[in-house]
């Protein structure tokens, strides 16, 4: 048999979520009608297509947080080795890793795109942090959040606002939230913080705003 004359042709379905679901394989080899695999074989082997697809598009485009940022916000939350840092939309995870390796504290990144989850845990493999931090793949608004004693955003003003409900409700009173660039509508934050020096037609990473979750008013 000439093993170089092997034709693999996959019929493959996109799902509107984004998986890839591969429902048929079909190999051919010269001088010999095609054989038809079963969809098992076919989908085990594409597996991995399907695991890297987001549940759904990112509620904001993916932009890390610049490292002088990362610094300041941290400390603009006056983190301690007891706090439990939760960073929603996580990205490479740079924030919570920074604050288990400079402050010694536990944190949590939530990202709905599993590649950087992938991405987050092996930089924290890396920066020898990995029993201080964990990484979740899951949509910010479905997240547990109430362990957090501080919360790190990078989103947008419209996004913001509609987690704003989700912190109030999930978090407890006390609790410190640090928003890179963008503010949450008419909730007036505590304390506003510049960053580094102004650069023309550049805006993200340069301020920062600090809220603390207020006394709920249950009565």
């Amino acid at each position: 048999m000439d093993r170089g004359a092997v034709m693999v042709k996959f019929a493959m379905h996109r799902h509107p979520s984004g998986g890839v679901r591969v429902y048929a394989m079909e190999v051919t080899m010269r001088n010999h009608k095609p054989i038809h695999c079963c969809s098992f074989a076919a989908l085990a082997l594409f597996t991995s297509l399907a695991i890297a697809q987001p549940k759904h598009e990112p509620d904001v485009p993916y932009v890390p947080t610049t490292q002088e940022a990362v610094k300041a916000m941290l400390k603009l939350a006056d983190v301690k080795p007891s706090d439990i840092v939760y960073d929603l939309g996580c990205g490479d995870g740079r924030i919570v890793i920074a604050a288990a390796k400079e402050y010694g504290a536990h944190g949590v990144g939530i990202d709905i795109n599993p590649e950087r989850i992938a991405e987050a845990k092996e930089n924290a493999n890396k920066a020898g942090v990995e029993k201080l931090v964990h990484f979740e793949e899951n949509d910010l608004f479905d997240a547990d959040i109430h362990e957090a004693t501080v919360v790190t955003l990078f989103l947008l003003n419209s996004v913001n606002e509609k987690l704003r409900p989700k912190l109030w409700k999930d978090l407890k009173p006390g609790t410190r939230v640090v928003s890179n660039t963008f503010g949450m509508g008419d909730w007036k934050p505590d304390k506003e913080l510049n960053v580094g020096d102004p650069v023309e037609g550049f805006s993200l990473s340069r301020k920062l705003f600090l809220w603390t979750i207020p006394q709920r008013n249950d009565k």
